[in-house]
């Protein structure tokens, strides 16, 4: 990038200059793309950033050379949102200039993954979500999975013993779920499910809340749900709300969510914040917002985890006036109008669950 050359306005400016493919995830509450287009607004702070989490909009950006495509760099940054939802410009102008100094001091001048040293605006994502990104890239990319995907779906599809699952990789079970379109592997899962082996499917249901699971296997995750919710392990409910946050099917998802919080799980704080976090558009309907809102006041999570996990739902516009809305009515009972009146009559910061 030489002196002469005007400097860019904003990130997307910077990267469309390069001539390079690019696409934008989402990395906050589960992994979804964004268009160019969305994302130039949100970074002119034109549009809320669409699920915000922990009052920060997580970004990937993939950036490769459509002719060399495995000569890719991602960027991993995330950006804070005012109260509206929208990116703070002066952390936006500070982001551009920060990458627009070390490409300029780079030896080769390219936006790969140097551009990013030292900078307080980039993140790692944790290991499975880091896992479930690589497998996604590779299927936009249309190039071919990792090396584990072959032993995984030969697994799924009943070539290999089923006491063979330990070996099977976390990146392999990724590729599987970023792929339940493909290879047969929507019906090999939904076979699988019934009978699967524990630690396979906890492993596996934090990556389906990536993806909009088929029908039949939409089936089987719900028949394991209503299962769990008649025993006494609540991580098991937790994983597999987590697994079936992001079906289409917002009435289907209102009615699994509400028998949920009609269990005694509901009271553990790693079932409801999986409501709170990965199911947050069920809450838009008043009365399973009501129900969650009693359990929250009533639950292990405390008047801290009820503080923090309304917070974090406030932050968006929508969740936020039907929140207030719900705060007023006056069929609440004394221990949610008790947990309001503590989380208003005191000063509190909000970092939201672990990401």
């Amino acid at each position: 990038m030489s002196a002469e050359t005007a400097m860019p306005q904003s990130l997307t400016e910077l990267l469309r200059s390069t001539g390079a493919a690019l696409r934008v995830f989402d990395m906050g509450r589960r992994i979804s793309k964004l268009s160019l287009d969305q994302f130039q607004r949100i970074e002119d702070s034109k549009l809320p950033y669409p699920t915000p989490f922990q009052h920060l909009a997580w970004v990937a950006v993939l950036i490769w050379n459509p002719k060399q495509k495995q000569e890719n760099a991602v960027w991993f940054l995330r950006l804070p949102l005012d109260e509206q939802g929208l990116v703070a410009p002066a952390a936006r102008d500070d982001l551009l200039k920060r990458l627009i100094q070390n490409v300029v001091n780079s030896k080769n001048g390219q936006l790969d993954e140097d551009a990013l040293k030292d900078n307080p605006y980039s993140f790692t994502p944790e290991q499975g979500r880091m896992a479930a990104f690589h497998a996604l890239a590779s299927k936009e990319m249309k190039t071919a999975a990792s090396s584990h995907y072959e032993r995984a779906h030969a697994w799924f599809h009943d070539q290999l013993p089923e006491d063979d699952w330990p070996t099977l990789a976390y990146q392999g079970l990724a590729d599987i779920s970023m792929r339940l379109d493909q290879d047969g592997n929507a019906a090999a899962l939904a076979r699988k499910l019934p009978k699967m082996p524990a630690p396979v499917l906890e492993n596996l249901c934090p990556l389906l809340e990536n993806v909009q699971p088929a029908p039949a296997v939409q089936k089987e995750l719900l028949a394991l749900l209503q299962a769990a919710l008649k025993g006494d392990d609540s991580n098991r409910v937790a994983a597999l709300a987590r697994a079936l946050s992001n079906i289409a099917d917002e009435l289907a998802k209102q009615a699994w969510v509400t028998e949920v919080l009609q269990s005694p799980h509901a009271a553990k704080a790693e079932v409801i914040t999986v409501i709170a976090t990965r199911c947050e558009s069920a809450l838009l309907e008043p009365r399973v917002l009501n129900l969650f809102l009693e359990q929250l006041a009533q639950g292990e999570a405390g008047q801290a985890g009820f503080s923090r996990i309304l917070a974090e739902l406030m932050f968006m516009p929508v969740h936020r006036a039907l929140l207030l809305q719900a705060f007023r009515q006056p069929e609440r009972s004394p221990a949610l109008e008790q947990a309001i009146g503590e989380m208003f009559g005191q000063s509190f910061s909000t970092p939201a669950p672990q990401h």
